[in-house]
């Protein structure tokens, strides 16, 4: 029998609780989705002592070993990680007992990876220096400040640097586990672990962690006067892309002159109600790439880009590639 593929989740008391059963089912899908006569994994969590796992979510965990206690071949080692917020600010868990476990072990596994804010336990242990890496959006800036040699980009799901993997915060950890196991076994095995797990779809790292509105809300202002108006308009704007949404067309729609709605606008989203229309036009035409096999010219007018030279243009700018080579990556 071919011996398994070791998997150990490093974790700490306080654990994001899907940063670590997240991960872990999807390697155990897996290795069912593989069946008897081939090699599948074997997931083990290890903690600094052993034994209970508090986690945030108030569910107890029980690891399977302590740190010390992680011998042989190691394939593939991740980190979970934790965010506190502390006075509204995001204040990523820094373990000191498994960043130096880091140190010494993530040299001689095959793979090292971060789920969430894992990345900052990496980081803090040397591992990301030179690296490009990813992390949970509320936490990227204070990785990017803590660690200027690490090129942090806050917006995939996840990143590959050579044998270093991070992902971001909560689902987007099975996303990266599910990108390991094709690099293991193959498209199918991991498309067949997907739809065991019924996810919607086995996403690529360089997709975005967020949606437009949800963009647009992180970029606000933090204080922005609330106007349930501006957010009743964004979410009319995503159900009517193919229409007229010039500003003159979005301002009579909430009643207000056009220089008091774009002041308002930019303050609630952060972006001027054009680029909003854009980005959100944007969205729409990825995702008929990712999910249809419609024509360029039906997916620009579907998503009211309206052309596919506007298409092309849009893709260019915003995304720096082609709507035929985003299509070929992500589909």
């Amino acid at each position: 029998m071919p011996e398994p593929h070791n998997v150990v989740i490093a974790a700490f008391p306080g654990v994001e609780l899907l940063d670590v059963t997240g991960p872990a089912e999807v390697f155990s899908v897996a290795s069912r989705v593989l069946g008897p006569g081939r090699p599948g994994y074997r997931v083990r969590i290890a903690t600094a002592d052993g034994g209970e796992l508090p986690t945030a979510a108030g569910v107890r965990l029980l690891s399977d070993l302590a740190l010390h206690e992680v011998t042989g071949r190691v394939d593939t080692l991740l980190v979970s990680g934790a965010i506190n917020l502390v006075d509204g600010a995001a204040e990523p868990v820094v373990d000191a007992r498994v960043t130096a476990w880091l140190r010494r072990a993530a040299p001689a596994a095959g793979r090292t990876g971060s789920v969430c804010a894992g990345a900052h336990l990496l980081a803090a242990a040397g591992l990301l220096d030179g690296r490009c890496a990813t992390t949970h959006w509320l936490s990227a800036a204070r990785l990017a400040a803590d660690h200027p040699l690490v090129t942090v980009d806050p917006d995939p799901i996840f990143l590959r640097s050579g044998r270093v993997w991070t992902g971001a915060g909560g689902t987007s950890g099975m996303d990266m586990a599910l990108a390991m196991v094709a690099e293991d076994h193959g498209r199918e095995v991991a498309l067949a672990a997907a739809r065991t797990l019924v996810m919607y779809v086995k996403r690529s790292g360089g997709q975005s962690q967020f949606s437009v509105p949800l963009t647009a809300q992180a970029q606000a202002q933090a204080e922005a006067p609330v106007d349930d108006r501006i957010d009743e308009l964004c979410r009319w704007i995503a159900d009517h892309l193919a229409d007229d949404l010039s500003v003159d067309v979005l301002a009579a729609r909430v009643h207000l002159s056009v220089r008091h709605f774009s002041r308002t606008f930019r303050q609630r989203t952060g972006s001027t109600p054009a680029g909003y229309v854009e980005a959100a036009r944007l969205e729409a035409a990825r995702r008929l790439l990712e999910e249809s096999d419609h024509s360029l010219p039906v997916v620009a007018g579907t998503s009211g880009l309206g052309s596919v030279e506007t298409l092309h243009r849009s893709f260019q700018r915003r995304l720096g590639t082609t709507p035929a080579e985003y299509r070929r990556r992500f589909r």
